[in-house]
């Protein structure tokens, strides 16, 4: 079904969040827009469910470009197209492993809840709560990885660090590159850019593009759902700090408990020896252990 082709994916709606009272929310999406990502995330948010189905099924890559029949008619997608649909940015760094490390570093430390550094094989917990839902974006809407989007990894903050730290991308390559990873044959990349993938295929006037569909409100990022987000994750966090605190309450309590346990031990063992002789020659005081 197409739906599964957007079930973790994520939408923005730039006029509604940056309307926000919340600062630091507002301060992430003003990031996002800078970097260019204003036209790819906040597109019309309209699919086509059957035309989606339909060019998954008969998508490949020849010559760098992405080729598929929908409804009986060949479309053709470029990078060129790509970027000029969404208008996005065609100079800057095309590959993360590009991304300047002490970019990294600093980054590590701007997103600590803390302001120490972050380790980048934690959770997302341990960032402000603004780059908590940055990092749920880069991996729905801009990475497209399936898996955990609570757990930090080296590419979603590589990416994060982008947006966060004013670094310039080439996002047009970035995102044809997504996009020929999902189409190729034995990918392990997720399906994605649901609405992005029908809003190119609208540009091809022959194709008939079925019916229409409004993509799924929760998955778009407005003020009601943003207020959400951080109601749930303050939630998470807080019983996330509670469950630590009290296993480490119970992790004391069997400590005193061990110690306890070796302590009468210790004291039924020596109970046991004999009497022997003392440093001043006589007999130490014996007693028996009672059994």
């Amino acid at each position: 079904m197409a739906s599964s082709l957007f079930s973790n994916a994520q939408h923005v709606d730039f006029d509604s969040v940056l309307a926000m009272d919340d600062l630091g929310m507002v301060s992430m999406f003003e990031a996002l827009e800078t970097s260019g990502l204003r036209g790819f995330l906040g597109c019309p948010a309209v699919v086509y469910e059957d035309a989606l189905v339909d060019f998954f099924e008969n998508a490949s890559v020849r010559n760098g470009v992405v080729f598929s029949t929908v409804g009986g008619q060949i479309v053709k997608i470029s990078e060129e197209l790509f970027a000029e649909s969404f208008e996005l940015p065609v100079e800057g760094l095309g590959d993360l492993s590009e991304m300047p490390k002490d970019a990294i570093f600093d980054a590590r430390s701007i997103v600590s809840m803390t302001g120490e550094q972050i380790n980048l094989s934690g959770r997302k917990n341990q960032m402000k709560m603004p780059y908590r839902l940055l990092c749920d974006i880069v991996a729905k809407a801009i990475s497209v990885k399936a898996g955990s989007f609570n757990a930090i990894t080296v590419e979603k903050f590589s990416l994060m660090t982008a947006v966060g730290c004013g670094v310039k991308m080439n996002w047009a390559k970035y995102f044809f590159g997504i996009l020929k990873m999902m189409v190729a044959a034995k990918t392990k990349q997720a399906k994605g850019f649901a609405i992005q993938i029908c809003l190119l295929l609208a540009t091809f006037p022959a194709v008939d593009l079925g019916e229409a569909s409004a993509f799924p409100a929760s998955k778009i990022l407005s003020k009601k759902t943003v207020l959400r987000f951080v109601s749930i994750n303050d939630r998470d966090g807080a019983e996330e700090i509670t469950g630590a605190a009290k296993k480490k309450d119970v992790s004391k309590k069997r400590t005193a408990a061990d110690i306890e346990a070796v302590l009468l031990f210790t004291e039924a063992y020596f109970l046991r020896l004999p009497a022997v002789d003392s440093f001043d020659g006589h007999k130490s005081g014996s007693a028996g252990l009672l059994l």
